[in-house]
């Protein structure tokens, strides 16, 4: 074990300096240092992006009840270690000296909010700053559109139930206001010790009892764990950060799911250059294990030798690896500060871990076929060279190779769908790469004969090193694969997420715009420069009947007398529009949208269209017949069309959508929005004070914030785009690199034979650039393929076609693996026929 440690050292030193261990080396560092950069920037990323969307929530975790939350366990989370604070939330009626107004009252204790901040203004629609303190008893703070609607200054009293408040500050945000535009009444904020005063809790009353909870995760799973036996799912609900359903919540598991894309695709990156590194390390050393074969040295000191080796060069690259990987995140960390929200004083060992099992893995898994070849090299070799490795077989490599990817892929993420959809993916490419292999042969043989031009030269190669040629293709097919799905899931993705909030995006809503008043609106709006979008008839229904099977309407387990029997319905009024427009965000999935319709229908009932989920949820199809209860007149409307409607824009949409015709007895109010930059905000006061009736909700704050999240999350997929491209680099020089050896023979003969420089020279060029185009071209469609699972599976987006990279990828891999191949054959394309043959002495 001695002797076999010294020689494994020596042999590591000697081989170290020459450079032959440099590709495994760089393959190692790069698979440690890519997964702990991007694994622990992901990790502190997301961490600062929870950090944000807990500030939406007020908390780390929230339970809402429509019974008041039981005081122990309060008192337990207190004891758990948590911080607690506590809302009661409920609609009333506030009340000026001559105006009244329907508002959303917030009764909150001393320690509201967890996380977050309160942002008040100095005067109705100022500027936003944070606010110092709550309410005291007997204040109110509340919101802009309030002193518009019920005439009130601050400093004046506005009354909710038996109580009076003294108004002493404009509320201009609180963090848990929710994303809801028009289902969000003004908000009133006071003390939870007033409440009772205001006597409006009462039975009958519609309460939502809130508790906050924050900590850290293992103390809230503990809590959650004790608690959840004692919950009552029609009562209670219990929401954390990961529960967070806002544009917030989703954009920031959008991005989660994005990084740890990246990830899995750099870690396969860097294992497929060490298998390649690996499977020229081999093949260089036949040589010198036949020597020791013939010296006496047993095959078990063999393998002692050269497992020691790939420890030793492992055990630097995980070293190296780890401190490299340490230093780019926190150069990018440092270097993004100012526009990304990543704390720098937070580490998680976690992708130390994962990094570390990383190295190892690709090591030890992806050199376990080169190794067991080179130890069956037989003595024979030091007098024959062409005689090889005894183990032809390469089931085995397929084996390991493809176990440590989907184990390291399923490792990392937890996640067995998209490790699936990954790794099925590049099945499916090295399948259709090995036909095209074949093809590539047939071809070569008629191509590569006749007059030897570099063409003609290229070709005869491609043909004579066909299986070589197959798994450089299958190499480099897989990388642009790779790279293609890394680089069009970032442009994708960021791009539906600016689609959503362009610039320019309204910034304020106005409802209960009356009929009379649009006209004057318009104009109003025109004179002083603001453009105001499409106008929205809107009255309020309720869903009562499917096919004249009456629905449940009740909103709370206090309305059901009895139990439950029928399909359910909303439970609360719904918005109803109508128009023969189809809006913008939305698309037909199923029948046909009413605005085609020639004629009226026959029996008199005109179409509606029904928004996708809730026809799901409430087990509507096409051509059922739907009845509404508005004031005390019933409609009915035929389905004759579902839509898909994209809920996280910030625009208006709606479940129903009916004919123009079948409303044309109600007289609506609008909705409409508008734009207006921050610098003209303090003219809002002015501009709506033709329309006291009129509703503003200004949710210029919240635009920001999904704004923001966009950004910083933009900014840190192109660090991580460039890792994945580093990657993606190393595999193509390592799989140039691999083909030195053969090549050094081939140029030696044409050279010796009488073959010019330039015509060498080109057809080694022109080989690169056929593999090139042929493995971009297969890269493209098995992109199509992957991208279409990752985005309808995964990230719920639209998935669609990128033909534009059919024709990117094809002339990208010519160029990149062209000139990447003649700069990795220089050298040798640059020696004269004597120093050639000298190399190969």
């Amino acid at each position: 074990m001695g002797m076999a440690f010294n020689l494994a050292w020596r042999l590591f030193k000697h081989e170290a300096r020459r450079g032959e261990l440099t590709i495994i080396l760089l393959a190692i560092v790069l698979s440690v240092a890519s997964v702990l950069s991007l694994s622990l920037f992901s990790e502190r990323l997301q961490g600062a992006l929870t950090e944000r969307s807990a500030s939406f929530m007020a908390a780390d975790s929230q339970l809402r009840a429509s019974q008041p939350v039981d005081p122990a366990w309060i008192a337990q989370a207190q004891t758990d270690g948590l911080g607690t604070a506590t809302q009661v939330a409920t609609r009333s009626m506030a009340f000026g000296e001559e105006q009244m107004s329907l508002v959303d009252l917030r009764a909150v204790d001393g320690h509201y909010p967890l996380k977050g901040e309160i942002l008040v203004t100095d005067s109705p629609f100022g500027e936003a700053k944070p606010a110092t303190g709550l309410p005291q008893p007997g204040e109110a703070w509340i919101d802009s559109r309030l002193f518009q609607l019920l005439d009130v200054e601050p400093g004046g009293t506005v009354y909710v139930g038996d109580a009076a408040f003294t108004v002493t500050n404009v509320l201009s945000e609180i963090p848990d206001a929710g994303f809801s535009i028009f289902s969000t009444d003004p908000i009133v904020l006071i003390r939870e010790a007033d409440l009772a005063a205001a006597n409006i809790t009462g039975p009958g009353s519609r309460v939502t009892y809130k508790a906050y909870f924050t900590g850290d995760t293992s103390q809230l799973d503990t809590f959650y764990e004790w608690l959840r036996p004692q919950l009552d799912d029609e009562i209670h609900r219990w929401q954390s950060v990961e529960d967070d359903e806002s544009p917030v919540g989703r954009s920031v598991k959008r991005a989660e799911r994005y990084f740890l894309l990246a990830s899995l695709l750099a870690i396969i990156l860097a294992a497929v250059s060490i298998a390649v590194a690996a499977q020229r390390y081999s093949q260089r050393h036949f040589d010198p294990v036949a020597i020791m074969k013939t010296l006496g040295a047993s095959k078990t000191t063999i393998r002692r030798i050269y497992t020691m080796q790939i420890c030793f060069i492992t055990l630097v690259g995980i070293v190296i690896g780890i401190t490299a990987g340490v230093i780019i995140q926190q150069i990018v960390v440092t270097a993004l500060a100012d526009q990304v929200d990543v704390s720098l004083n937070v580490w998680h060992w976690r992708p130390v871990l994962i990094a570390v099992f990383t190295g190892v893995v690709c090591a030890l898994l992806f050199s376990l076929y080169p190794l067991l070849r080179l130890f069956s090299v037989p003595p024979l070799r030091v007098l024959r060279r062409d005689v090889g490795a005894g183990m032809s077989s390469k089931s085995l490599q397929f084996l390991a190779a493809g176990g440590a990817i989907f184990l390291l892929m399923w490792t990392y993420s937890q996640d067995l769908k998209i490790s699936a959809i990954l790794f099925v993916s590049g099945i499916a490419l090295v399948a259709g790469l090995l036909l095209v292999t074949l093809g590539l042969i047939r071809v070569g043989r008629k191509l590569g004969s006749g007059s030897m031009g570099p063409w003609q030269l290229a070709w005869a190669r491609i043909r004579r090193r066909s299986m070589d040629n197959s798994v450089q293709l299958i190499s480099f097919s897989v990388t642009l694969l790779l790279l293609l799905v890394v680089l069009v899931m970032r442009n994708d993705m960021v791009a539906q997420w600016r689609a959503q909030l362009p610039e320019g995006t309204p910034n304020y809503f106005l409802i209960n715009i009356t009929q009379s008043q649009k006209p004057q609106l318009q104009s109003h709006f025109e004179q002083a420069d603001v453009e105001a979008s499409d106008f929205y008839p809107v009255v309020r229904g309720r869903f009562v009947a499917v096919n004249d099977d009456r629905v449940n309407t009740e909103v709370s387990k206090e309305d059901r007398e009895g139990p439950r029997e029928g399909r359910d319905g909303l439970g609360r009024e719904a918005n109803l529009t109508w128009s023969n427009t189809l809006q913008f965000g939305n698309e037909i999935v199923a029948g046909e949208w009413q605005g085609n319709a020639t004629s009226a229908p026959e029996d008199g009932i005109y179409p509606v269209s029904v928004e996708e989920e809730v026809a799901g949820r409430l087990d509507i199809r096409l051509n059922d017949v739907l009845t509404f209860n508005i004031g005390s007149e019933e409609v009915q409307a035929r389905v004759t069309s579902l839509r898909k409607v994209d809920w996280q824009t910030m625009q208006p949409n709606f479940f129903f959508v009916l004919s123009p015709e079948a409303m044309a007895a109600f007289s609506p109010t609008y909705i409409t929005s508008f734009f207006l930059p921050p610098e003209r905000k303090p003219e809002l006061t002015e501009l709506l004070k033709p329309f006291p009736s009129a509703t503003l909700f200004d949710v210029d704050a919240r635009i920001n914030q999904l704004r923001d999240i966009v950004d910083q999350v933009s900014l840190a997929v192109e660090f991580i785009l460039i890792l994945v491209l580093a990657a993606g680099a190393l595999v193509l020089i390592a799989q140039v690199q691999a083909s030195m050896d053969e090549r050094q023979q081939e140029l030696a003969i044409l050279r010796t034979l009488g073959a010019k420089g330039s015509l060498i020279r080109l057809s080694v060029v022109y080989e690169f650039v056929i593999i090139g185009v042929v493995a971009g071209f297969m890269a493209a469609l098995a992109n199509e393929l992957s991208l279409y699972l990752l985005q309808t599976q995964i990230f719920q987006m639209e998935a669609s076609l990128h033909p534009e990279f059919w024709v990117i990828a094809p002339v990208t891999g010519a160029i990149v693996v062209g000139v990447l191949g003649a700069l990795g054959c220089w050298r040798l394309l640059s020696l004269n026929t004597t120093a050639l043959l000298r190399k190969m002495v």
